[in-house]
């Protein structure tokens, strides 16, 4: 996919969320393969979670509160 020199693409991140590109977009991962959306928006993964990973599936919201992970099911 070739870069347009139309305007730079924007990147909105996101706390504890994925990462939002305007697309279309080309993700390489660590081995090389790339991953193409053509969609407008996209929301690429940062927690690795993700079970359509580079993309996003807002596993990211299940994760578990730290309080309620202790011996006993006990908040602190």
């Amino acid at each position: 996919m070739p870069n347009a020199a139309e305007r730079p693409r924007r990147i909105r991140v996101q706390r504890d969320g994925p990462l939002i590109v305007e697309g279309p977009v080309e993700v390489v991962g660590e081995d090389g393969e790339v991953t193409v959306s053509h969609r407008f928006t996209v929301a690429v993964c940062t927690c690795r979670r993700s079970q359509i990973y580079p993309w996003c599936d807002t596993s990211h919201r299940r994760r578990r509160d730290r309080r309620s992970s202790r011996p006993g099911g006990e908040a602190g």
